[in-house]
């Protein structure tokens, strides 16, 4: 679209400013040409005088030589001019004169002058005048006339000078009024002829050159609508024309440049989604860039817990450093280690607890010229590997501490025998009975840690058979009362009416109920009841039996609930241990043993009030 504003506007009116700049400098030259030419015209008049003079003096010699004044006027007529020769009696002496100038034929002496004039011309004086173009009416001449008249002396055998007549010489003046009318039609003429020919020349240059460049532009738009295989036509080739080829081959390596970052970014995008690894980039203000997954994942679970800035967070992970935003900002738990990466532009690594998880994170700053312009992050799940760091460093503890004790009092009664320190055999035989004793509890923790390796490493031997489930529970309340006698604890149990089978390993059930039955008794005190239920029930919409074992002891706490499987686990801070401390296995054996048989157990416990022990097994194939 044409507009003063485009290149073929300012073009346009580039050209139309130095046409205007030309006509008003050939106007100016024009105006001092014409001043020039009228100031000459000034001085015609005395010329034409002098010419008239000199034609008198030739006149006289030739007063009736019709030769003479056809002669002369011809050569006048060059010059726009003719002569009018008189007599005394004003009669013109050369009437039959012609001429190719039929302008200055018509004219006669009584146009310019009249009879009283020329009478005072042949009494010897001289006349001009200046008669303009349209007297008389006569509408098509366009010139102004001057005329002069001068008397004709004639001197006869060189005597005194006689007047015989008189000379008229008139000659053509263009009027100054018809100039500037000319000029001024010339000069509008030549005006709109540029005027059109520059607004021609701009609708040629909209058409042959801003026409390309519409083109380009157009076609710039596309590509950066994603369209990179646009082409641009190469119309010409001139410079246009080579930088039409310049935008295609940009274009051509444009797309190649975007469809190799599009396959990097298909495999960044491969690489980051298949990692299990979450990773998140924020920019300076803490903003989510981009995440895979993972890292989305953590992100809204970690928004939707409840953070308390003053103490420890409502849902358990750390205080927060700020408040949370609202939109997907950084997650609370890493914005303290975001805004030291941010203010120190170095990498930071650390470990976050959040709830019951142990994250590994790393995060490095992404730097650029101005600074710091945001951080990436990379977070771990070490939850497992923590837990078993831990389990590892107990496993040692525990095994350590429960083979000192032992090993201890071995090494003291038996130097204590070999130094005869008992003076008596029964001292001697108290002193073995306690060697024995310690070497029975190291042997029962040895055969458990044997029996837990086994299990863990999937060598349990199972002996599937038909098993009566009430007949194992009246056996091991036998196996108990004595125990339950001497700590004055009430053992009951409760068996459903009828038969109650199942299909399970017989030899390993009991060493269930027996390790249950064991803790049970040393953490109940005197006075108290255990109680072994069993009966039917559903599991996994499949027949099956549920085994109870239910203490009245001390409880455990919530907080340790979660880890009485594990291997040593000891709450002792809620319970204390009997003469005959166990080995911290038991319940991880039971674990075992349970799920060997598909099963399940849980436990329920409140503090002050007691334990629950639930199993529940299938009946069918195990």
């Amino acid at each position: 679209m044409f507009s003063l504003r485009s290149v073929v506007g300012k073009l346009w009116l580039t050209i139309i400013g130095l046409v205007a700049v030309i006509l008003i400098t050939l106007g100016v030259f024009l105006v001092q040409s014409l001043e020039q030419y009228f100031s000459q015209s000034e001085d015609q008049v005395h010329n034409l005088k002098q010419l008239a003079g000199d034609y008198s003096n030739g006149a006289a010699l030739h007063l009736r030589d019709e030769e003479f004044y056809k002669m002369a006027n011809q050569l006048l007529e060059l010059q726009d001019a003719r002569m009018i020769a008189l007599d005394k009696d004003l009669k013109e002496l050369n009437p039959s004169v012609e001429g190719k100038n039929q302008e200055l034929l018509r004219f006669k002496t009584a146009d310019f002058f009249s009879d009283t004039e020329l009478k005072t011309v042949l009494n010897g004086q001289m006349l001009e005048k200046r008669i303009p173009y349209n007297k008389q009416g006569k509408i098509n001449q366009r010139n102004d006339y001057i005329a002069v008249a001068v008397p004709l002396y004639h001197t006869p055998d060189g005597g005194a000078k006689d007047t015989e007549g008189a000379i008229v010489l008139y000659q053509s003046l263009k009027s100054l009024e018809a100039t500037q009318w000319d000029v001024f039609r010339l000069f509008v003429i030549v005006s709109i002829i540029g005027f059109l020919m520059t607004t021609v020349f701009a609708f040629f240059l909209f058409y042959r050159i801003t026409r390309p460049l519409l083109q380009l532009k157009d076609a710039a738009g596309r590509i950066s609508r994603g369209e990179y295989g646009t082409k641009v036509p190469i119309l010409s080739s001139d410079e246009i024309g080579e930088l039409a080829k310049s935008f295609n081959v940009m274009g051509e390596d444009l797309q190649e440049n975007v469809k190799a970052l599009r396959h990097e970014k298909e495999n960044l995008s491969s690489v980051l989604r298949s990692m299990t690894d979450a990773v998140m980039t924020f920019d300076a203000g803490g903003k989510v860039i981009v995440t895979n997954p993972q890292g989305d994942k953590i992100i809204q679970e970690w928004e939707e817990l409840t953070w308390n800035p003053d103490g420890p967070p409502v849902n358990g992970g750390v205080p927060a450093a700020l408040p949370l935003p609202l939109d997907r900002h950084i997650p609370a738990p890493l914005q303290p280690m975001f805004h030291q990466v941010v203010t120190e532009a170095r990498e930071q690594t650390d470990k976050l607890h959040v709830e019951n998880e142990v994250w590994s994170v790393a995060m490095t700053p992404l730097l650029s010229r101005d600074g710091v312009r945001g951080a990436v992050a990379v977070l771990r799940d070490v939850t497992e590997e923590f837990r078993l760091d831990k389990l590892r460093k107990d496993f040692v503890a525990n095994v350590s501490h429960e083979l000192r004790t032992p090993l201890s009092m071995v090494q003291g009664y038996s130097e204590a025998l070999l130094d005869d320190i008992a003076g008596s055999p029964e001292e001697r035989k108290e002193l073995a009975q306690v060697i024995y004793d310690e070497a029975l509890r190291m042997g029962r923790l040895v055969r458990d840690l044997l029996d837990l390796a086994r299990m863990e490493a999937g060598h349990l031997e199972m002996n599937i058979g038909r098993t009566d489930i009430g007949g194992l529970v009246k056996r091991m309340h036998r196996k108990f009362t004595v125990l339950a006698r001497e700590k004055d604890i009430r053992l009951n149990f409760v068996l459903p009416e009828g038969e109650l089978v199942c299909t399970a390993d017989e030899d390993r059930l009991e060493q269930v109920l027996t390790n249950l039955l064991d803790n049970a008794f040393r953490h109940t005190p005197g006075g108290k009841t255990i109680t072994i239920k069993a009966e039917p029930c559903a599991y996994k919409s499949s027949p099956g039996c549920k085994l109870e074992v239910t203490d009245e002891g001390q409880g455990i706490p919530a907080e340790d609930v979660p880890y009485v499987f594990e291997r040593f686990y000891k709450a002792d801070k809620a319970r204390t241990r009997g003469a005959t401390g166990g080995t911290g296995l038991g319940l991880a054996i039971v674990k075992n043993i349970v799920d060997a048989h598909q099963g399940t157990i849980t436990m329920r416990s409140k503090l002050g009030q007691g334990t629950t022990f639930t199993i529940v097994l299938p009946c069918k194939a195990c």
